[in-house]
């Protein structure tokens, strides 16, 4: 690594940062946007999104609903080979739908509308649901196809979410790029699968990802040449490097909403000099006072510089089922949130933990800092614990948390996906992302009449009740939608969807 960081680069080797390196390089373990991101270079699904995020084939040529909505029928693509040379088949998508919707896995939300895959022949599969699901397709872009005899070969049968399998470390997919080399926090190394069955777009020959978590070094790389590509460049940097020779930035606003959490079902404190309390959070009024308190405007003036947009729901308004209806953001007003607190019995505040990662999301741990600052304006003491995000799931999956940091971007491009993940009743395949523990028998009781809907205005209604709903109750407190400010080398073509997934078929050094 140190020998190629001090040549020039070149047509066949490409060479980027980000600040978070992929957590496993198992497609079903962590559903996060770094891993699935990185992986969709190495792994494929039955459909996959283009350039411009519409649905395209990938490994099926084709799909169409069965009888009266009772499910899928997929028709796979033949002469598909894994990385390996095995053969992908009908029995690959029965054994990653087996795998994908286990308990041990991450993606298990995906499937909660499927009740049975059927392998019809070698190269059809018919995917049963339990009611009519229009946007299925849409929502499996990122179910990613392994393959079942190297799986039961290497012992990898089902994910390693909080532990270790060889899926962890190794891969075998179908996709333009195979895994060469994986040391984690140090560097990824990819490189073209010469049986790829797509038409190659690319001219790399080998792709390398160094993590570079301190935000000047990684400038610094990039301005030397070091690395042809940065994600994130940092806000403050991204008008010098625009107009810096041998550079370009690349921005667009990202799908993704940065929120607060709560602990909604925790019993006591989990972190600050009131540990072991009864839990304020609790009281919807006191998540209420939080939301007067934070100055979301603040916060994209100063910290993001006026490169962010303000978010009132758990989706931005490009989103497909965004309600109009709820556009409104609470007012920043601290003395309606000491009214609040004081009506909800903590007339002095309280301390408590806030939980936040410090290399996942732009300026993250800064965001943090500012909240911290505007919530002792109205007496509640937060006490900031800042982590890198390798550590931050597992705290928020064991309850180690009081109010947490989170950014959602939404797989189907739909205001479906949050509440399914992050809003409905935590259980089987169902609010695998609701860490809160909130819970709401309407939500959970127009989930499935959401999902199965085809008019519309019916379906469009229920959308705006459940945002209101969640409004309402302050599930969660919406603060901005997330820009993307990627910086290359000036000789790198490039597509930046708003999903923030890099495609590195996409990639043309020149």
């Amino acid at each position: 690594m140190a020998l190629c960081l001090g040549t020039a680069a070149t047509a066949e080797t490409f060479r980027w940062a980000t600040t978070t390196d992929p957590q496993t390089m198992d497609p079903h373990a962590v559903s996060s946007a770094p891993v699935l991101g990185f992986l969709n270079n190495v792994y494929e699904g039955l459909v996959r999104r283009g350039r411009d995020m519409s649905i395209e084939p990938a490994l099926a040529t084709d799909w169409e609903p069965i009888g009266a909505g009772d499910g899928w029928r997929f028709t796979l693509r033949q002469g598909v080979t894994f990385h390996d040379g095995s053969d992908f088949t009908a029995e690959d998508v029965l054994f990653s739908y087996q795998r994908a919707s286990s308990e041990q896995s991450d993606v298990a939300s995906w499937f909660s509308p499927v009740s049975e895959v059927i392998v019809v022949d070698e190269f059809t599969v018919d995917i049963m649901t339990t009611s009519p699901q229009p946007i299925f397709p849409d929502s499996i872009a990122n179910w990613m196809m392994m393959d079942s005899g190297w799986a039961a070969a290497n012992g990898a049968e089902l994910p390693a979410r909080d532990a270790e399998n060889h899926a962890t470390l190794n891969a075998n997919g179908t996709a333009a790029f195979m895994l060469a080399e994986r040391q984690p926090g140090l560097s990824t190394v990819l490189v073209p699968f010469d049986g790829w069955w797509g038409d190659v777009e690319h001219n790399i020959t080998r792709a390398e990802l160094t993590p570079i978590q301190n935000s000047a070094t990684a400038v610094a790389a990039l301005l030397s040449g070091d690395v042809d590509m940065i994600d994130p460049v940092p806000i403050q940097d991204a008008a010098r490097l625009s107009e810096t020779d041998g550079v370009k930035v690349v921005q667009g606003i990202e799908a993704r909403v940065i929120m607060l959490g709560f602990a909604h079902d925790h019993e006591v404190l989990y972190g600050g000099a009131d540990a072991g309390a009864p839990n304020p959070f609790a009281d919807v009024r006191v998540r209420r006072a939080v939301a007067h308190a934070v100055n979301v405007d603040a916060i994209l003036q100063t910290i993001m510089r006026g490169n962010a947009e303000p978010a009132s729901q758990l989706v931005s308004p490009a989103m497909r089922g965004y309600s109009e209806i709820h556009a409104a953001r609470p007012a920043v007003d601290p003395d309606a949130a000491r009214a609040l607190l004081a009506e909800a019995g903590y007339p002095d505040g309280f301390s408590f933990g806030l939980s936040c990662p410090n290399d996942r999301y732009l300026n993250d741990e800064s965001v943090c800092q500012a909240v911290v600052g505007m919530l002792a304006q109205i007496g509640l003491e937060a006490q900031l614990d800042a982590m890198p995000v390798s550590n931050y799931w597992p705290e928020l999956r064991a309850d180690n948390f009081d109010m947490y940091l989170l950014g959602w971007s939404p797989g189907t491009f739909d205001a479906e996906h949050p509440i399914r993940f992050l809003v409905h009743t935590s259980g089987e395949r169902l609010g695998t992302w609701n860490f809160g523990g909130y819970s709401n028998p309407r939500i959970d009781e127009m989930l499935p009449l959401i999902q199965s809907e085809i008019d519309d205005a019916a379906r469009q209604a229920m959308l705006d009740e459940a945002a209101g709903i969640i409004q309402e109750d302050m599930v969660y407190l919406p603060m901005y939608v997330q820009p993307l400010i990627w910086g290359t080398r000036d000789n790198i073509d490039l597509t930046q969807r708003p999903d923030n997934f890099f495609i590195l078929r996409w990639v043309a050094v020149n």
